[in-house]
């Protein structure tokens, strides 16, 4: 059992948002890691960074990340998630859409939010742009499929996402039925 599809990107991207329509879509469930992780240890996401800090943070969601990985969803990652490395290094036999927005939208759609504790800092622009840089990589890595988001209705980035995921389908049929291995988009 493998999840349809593992949705990546960064804070504000739409993982949520787009994760919920997408599930809803495909008459699957969405599984949501940062969920995962507070039901799992009792406390919002801000609480585990502030207890734990980020190392301690991301060794949690890493467990939570493999098992939900073992479900038959939708899963939508933690923006950070992929820094871990064996994180990466599970992703790399799923179907993962790097939902992509640029920094002035991220910020636009992230400010005044408080439930995000990487960037509630001073100035959260400088801090989105940082996260930007640092992750971008790890999202192209794992990802078989990027849409940006930028000015798209979420209904347009989840009508993307499943034509892409019929596009896997068909392909794995067709490699099956050639007898060869699937190959990576």
């Amino acid at each position: 059992m493998s999840p349809r599809a593992v949705l990546v990107g960064l804070p504000g991207s739409g993982k949520t948002t787009i994760g919920k329509r997408l599930a809803n879509a495909l008459n699957l469930q969405l599984v949501d890691t940062d969920h995962m992780l507070e039901e799992k240890l009792g406390k919002t996401c801000n609480q585990i960074m502030g207890e734990l800090g980020e190392p301690g943070f991301r060794e949690q969601e890493a467990i939570v990340v493999a098992e939900a990985l073992q479900t038959d969803g939708i899963v939508s990652l933690g923006g950070g998630a992929v820094v871990t490395e064996s994180t990466r290094e599970l992703l790399a036999d799923q179907t993962v859409v790097y939902l992509n927005v640029s920094i002035d939208e991220g910020v636009r759609r992230t400010s005044g939010s408080n439930t995000r504790p990487l960037l509630n800092v001073a100035d959260p622009r400088s801090k989105y742009a940082q996260l930007f840089a640092q992750r971008s990589a790890y999202y192209e890595e794992v990802s078989n499929f990027m849409v940006r988001c930028d000015g798209k209705e979420p209904r347009r980035v989840v009508t993307d996402i499943l034509m892409f995921i019929e596009e896997v389908r068909l392909e794995r049929l067709n490699d099956r039925d050639a007898s060869h291995p699937t190959r990576t988009l």
